[in-house]
């Protein structure tokens, strides 16, 4: 049955949907548990139950959260259509996921397993602002290609993914299954490569998703050098852009590098602001750019409002605006003090 008109997105997101815990962590905290920091670590349930136990009683802050989620929950607050699809368990964590999502008008094709765990994940900022996060995916490892809705990504502009989902198998056939889908129907494929880790287990496999399927590609300073062997961003977009993508290489406070298919490159400034979390500011980037591209912004100006995005989001805790942050952010874009 083709997808209804009413329910028609112009990004649809598969991701991991994870409720994140976030609290405020020391530079000891992160040795004593041997985590490493500034990167993504999958662990066990046993394995998250200690490190919840080390923060104790800490404050900790609760949100709907996963780095894809992230940025279709961005892109639905700015008026972008978005779904999200994925896996969550029968849990009171999955429940709340699922009303948050909808809460924030991303529409939800999430799959619900029964007598599934939700998966979570643990963010620890230290004082230098780096996060250093611990994910338990649950039942996010489930998802698999008959849980794929190709009638709903036929109808999009864009299909995103991240890195992330090349983790398991079953939702890397997935992927492949919604990327067969994207291609023939001529919308459009975004890659967030999301985590340096990734690109160290599937470089091979990043290398030809870039060669052959992938149309817009997003990778930070440490991913790019990963997959091409040398640090310089400006040249790593440009030589990733020869693969006839858009590639965006972003490099912190130094901004970020973007080659079109043209050869073309554009180096864009960073945002100076007081940074408190960098937790989700490649989210937001990756929102921000697709916002552009699909108002019909050039490459220049969509990298310059991703900028802009992620710029706001590190100014706070947590990868998700409060109401009030964005309402300045659509006023702002409005009257187009971004650029």
């Amino acid at each position: 049955m083709a997808a209804q008109e009413a329910e028609r997105v112009k990004v649809y997101g598969i991701g991991n949907p994870l409720i994140d815990v976030l609290a405020h962590a020391s530079e000891q905290d992160i040795a004593v548990l041997e985590l490493e920091k500034g990167t993504m670590t999958l662990i066990d349930s046993e394995r998250g139950n200690h490190i919840l136990k080390h923060i104790g009683d800490r404050e900790k802050q609760y949100s709907c959260g996963g780095s894809a989620p992230n940025t279709m929950i961005t892109l639905a607050a700015l008026g972008i259509e978005t779904a999200l699809a994925g896996m969550v368990g029968s849990d009171d964590l999955g429940d709340i996921y699922i009303k948050r999502l909808q809460d924030k008008q991303v529409l939800s094709d999430l799959e619900v397993v029964p007598g599934g765990d939700t998966g979570s994940c643990i963010v620890l900022v230290t004082p230098d602002y780096e996060r250093t996060m611990s994910t338990r995916l649950g039942v996010c490892q489930e998802f698999s290609p008959e849980h794929v809705k190709h009638d709903r990504i036929a109808a999009a502009d864009y299909f995103y993914f991240t890195g992330y989902m090349w983790d398991t198998d079953s939702q890397k056939e997935a992927i492949k299954a919604a990327i067969t889908t994207a291609r023939k129907k001529g919308v459009k494929v975004a890659f967030d490569v999301a985590d340096p880790f990734c690109v160290e287990r599937h470089r091979d496999d990043f290398h030809d998703l870039i060669e052959n399927y992938v149309d817009l590609l997003l990778a930070n300073r440490e991913e790019a050098c990963l997959l091409l062997g040398f640090d310089d961003p400006e040249k790593a977009s440009a030589r990733l852009a020869e693969k006839n993508v858009i590639a965006a290489v972003k490099n912190c406070a130094d901004g970020s590098c973007i080659t079109d298919t043209n050869d073309k490159t554009c180096l864009i400034d960073a945002f100076t602001v007081e940074a408190v979390d960098s937790t989700g500011a490649g989210d937001n980037y990756a929102a921000g750019f697709l916002y552009g591209l699909i108002n019909g912004y050039s490459i220049a100006d969509s990298g310059r409002l991703a900028s802009y995005i992620a710029a706001q989001v590190v100014r706070q805790t947590g990868a998700q605006f409060d109401e009030d942050t964005l309402k300045t952010i659509r006023e702002d874009i409005k009257k187009e003090r971004w650029r």
